[in-house]
């Protein structure tokens, strides 16, 4: 009783505001999508975006219009059956979508350079705002979080953005009234032991940064919304202290000079309400992360110079790496919960494209930085881990589908969206086209034509297929398709910094080639998946919050085989089929086959690690990161490769160690109290479990993850279990 009665006394006295600064609340309530909002602001076009609107209209239009006559010269029209018909409209639907990615790289090429660019490094007023670095968390590993986001703290301090003025109060925050930036760590970690671990990293991460910033954190209980709920309810407590936060996702980098950019180009423009930079892929480890990572280096730069060309003050927001105006998004950002049942009811997923819109409707200008810089991501390693982190992200785009005619919302915003829908959407579309080629070819080979349709007809009906024009009609399609590749292509063989990070001239174009060819082996796998999310979605299955995997990891042959079965199978008899009704339309179809048939041996190499070293020895796939990294991104590898680690049980070690759970305890918000009438049913059978075990270990065993939460949380129950001994009493009887 005298040690529990010490700790509680011990707790008590070294208890400060720890977790988070004073509340500054901010209100945020949630926008009516019904109602439009009174105007606040005007909206002006600028004419070079709405030169780029037009390029992007004539292209698609023109594209679309030719390429969907000369399908109706392929078939006669005025004979065409009803598959035939339904051939014709999935084509003209398909063919307009990959016509609108063309249309719109090309239109990136009537845009100006931005300003953001061409701005010098200067410091940004802290006496004016002060910008919060908000990192949402869940489940995460915190050595790689802490570590990246102290490398860019330290980054800020070297170009003096970070100027603290230390006080004689003793105030632990006293030492940063004037600092620009602060980091907060929101979490939503349902994971005892990653709980912990995240106490544990965070008191390291102040420790290291006790001259340089301020590092607040906190755990919510409810997970209510996912990310979004958890910025929102940020802001509803603390948001009034700030004038701007920068959202990161885990895997965020972002070096000093663009954030201090970032900072500045929101005071310099007082309507500016988001600012979202173009994160490059970084860090992969694996071959298909390294796939990812050229194809984005390559051709990323001029898909969103297109997309910003045509949006201009109307761009898109894609829920990390952008600094937003706080008052603004709580003003206008906040989230109804979806009339109806989930999938498509409950908290909005993606709500990024949402908020993008809603700042928008509300009159502040959402503009895309592409030519900023200095600002990365990850992508995930493997062929499978793209699929379940697609799953997510298919669902909240098609969410979209009750939001897109939501009142007041800018055509342009409505645009985003529509692309988001029909990202997911075109994979059933190609996937239903396929199908009516093939059931028009069984029909051809299993029903003989009718000459003669009607009475009295003195000349027969032949049938019309023309296969040189239907050639010459897929070869333009495929030209269309590859626009953006080939003009990614071109800016990057005329940029010096690709040209010299990616093997030079042959090293460029030859790793275009290799990822051409992967990507078409890749792209029928990666149908098939979406054909499947979009199935799931509208049969009503949800798709759940699972942690991302961002390390190497791997595909063993097993889970290939398990996830990818389906596809061989598939593939399998649809050859069968079709060698028996004509070996020609199996040499039509076989591009897609193919990679249907190898999706377990792709699989499997999309997660190799020493596939990806062994293209890094031949300049293949290579990107200028790797070549020459970037300081913050050497910092974050050093302290990553000298970082202690972390407890494998967290509980254990708070019941063992007393600084650390006085550590983890002051570093969380008290939980809040639970309803009169309600006790938690979780921390009632916890506690008796403590009070039934003999020892630590025994206790360990018997709780459950949602019991251990319960204790993590709560200083009595942590000094209860640190009373246990490591094996029974009873043993020393024996």
């Amino acid at each position: 009783m005298d040690r529990q009665l010490n700790f509680a006394v011990e707790f008590e006295s070294r208890m400060v505001s720890g977790a988070m600064p004073p509340e500054s609340p901010l209100v945020m309530l949630p926008q009516d999508l019904e109602r439009r909002p009174p105007p606040q602001r005007r909206f002006w076009l600028d004419p070079a975006v709405l030169y780029a609107r037009f390029i992007l209209l004539t292209v698609t239009l023109g594209v679309t219009a030719y390429g969907t006559y000369q399908m109706l010269q392929v078939v006669r029209f005025a004979s065409a059956t009803l598959l035939q018909g339904l051939m014709i409209f999935f084509f003209a639907v398909s063919l307009g979508w990959i016509a609108f990615a063309a249309g719109s790289v090309i239109a990136g090429a009537s845009k100006r350079r931005e300003s953001y660019s061409l701005r010098p490094v200067a410091r940004p007023d802290a006496g004016k705002a002060l910008t919060a670095i908000v990192m949402p968390i869940y489940n995460e590993d915190p050595l790689r979080t802490t570590a990246a986001l102290q490398a860019m703290a330290e980054g800020l301090a070297r170009l003096d953005v970070a100027d603290p003025v230390l006080a004689d109060s003793g105030s632990a925050n006293a030492a940063f009234a004037n600092a620009a930036f602060e980091i907060v760590v929101l979490s939503d970690s349902t994971d005892a032991n990653a709980w912990i671990r995240e106490t544990i990293a965070i008191d390291r991460l102040r420790k290291a940064l006790a001259n340089v910033m301020p590092v607040w954190y906190r755990r919510r209980w409810q997970n209510t919304a996912r990310k979004s709920g958890n910025i929102e309810e940020f802001l509803r407590h603390w948001g009034g202290r700030y004038e701007h936060m920068l959202v990161l996702d885990a895997d965020s980098l972002i070096d000093a000079p663009t954030l201090m950019r970032l900072a500045c180009a929101m005071q310099a423009d007082p309507e500016l309400g988001i600012l979202q930079t173009a994160p490059q892929l970084i860090g992969a480890q694996t071959f298909f992360g390294r796939l990812q990572q050229f194809a984005a280096c390559v051709y990323g730069p001029v898909i969103t110079r297109g997309l910003a060309a045509w949006s201009g003050d109307s761009g898109n927001y894609w829920g990390h790496n952008a600094i937003i105006r706080v008052a603004a998004f709580a003003e206008s950002c906040g989230l109804p919960p979806l009339r109806g049942r989930k999938p498509f009811g409950g908290f909005v997923l993606s709500h990024d494209f949402v908020e993008a819109a809603l700042m928008r409707r509300a009159g502040w200008k959402v503009r895309m930085a592409t030519e900023l810089g200095g600002s990365w991501e990850e992508s995930p390693p493997s062929l499978i881990d793209i699929a379940i982190r697609d799953r997510r992200w298919a669902q909240g785009n098609l969410q979209h589908g009750k939001i897109i005619g939501a009142a007041g919302l800018r055509f342009a915003s409505r645009l985003h969206l529509g692309i988001g829908i029909m990202s997911y959407l075109s994979s059933p579309l190609w996937l239903v086209m396929l199908g009516i080629g093939f059931a028009l070819a069984l029909q051809s080979h299993l029903i003989r034509p009718e000459y003669f349709n009607h009475d009295f007809q003195l000349f027969p009906t032949w049938p019309r297929f023309d296969v040189e024009l239907m050639m010459a009609l897929f070869w333009f399609s495929m030209f269309v398709l590859l626009i953006p590749k080939m003009l990614g292509l071109a800016r990057g063989l005329l940029s010096k910094r690709i040209r010299h990070g990616s093997g030079g001239v042959i090293g460029v174009g030859a790793s275009v080639l290799f990822e051409v060819l992967l990507s078409a082996m890749y792209a029928p796998v990666l149908m098939f998946i979406q054909c499947a999310h979009v199935f799931d979605i509208l049969v009503g299955r949800d798709s759940g919050w699972k942690p991302q995997r961002r390390d190497a990891g791997g595909t063993t042959w097993a889970e290939a085989w398990h996830y990818h079965r389906k596809h061989m199978l598939v593939s399998g008899v649809t050859a069968v089929i079709c060698w028996f009704l004509s070996p020609a339309l199996l040499a039509w179809v076989s591009p897609a086959l193919l990679g249907l048939f190898l999706s377990v041996p792709l699989s499997r190499a999309s997660g190799s690690a020493w596939l990806s070293r062994a293209l890094e020895r031949l300049a293949l796939l290579r990107t200028p990161e790797e070549v020459e990294r970037p300081q913050v991104m050497l910092r974050r590898q050093a302290l990553l490769a000298s970082a202690v680690p972390l407890p494998a049980d967290g509980l254990q070690h708070l019941a063992r160690h007393r600084e650390a759970r006085l550590t983890h305890l002051n570093c969380n918000l008290p939980r809040p109290e639970q309803p009169r009438g309600e006790p938690d049913p979780h921390a009632f059978t916890a506690e008796q479990k403590l009070k039934d075990a003999r020892s630590l270990e025994e206790a360990l065993a018997w709780l459950t993850p949602v019991e251990r939460v319960e204790i993590a949380g709560d200083a009595r129950l942590l000094n209860q279990l640190s009373l246990l001994p490591d094996v029974p009493r009873t043993a020393y009887l024996v």
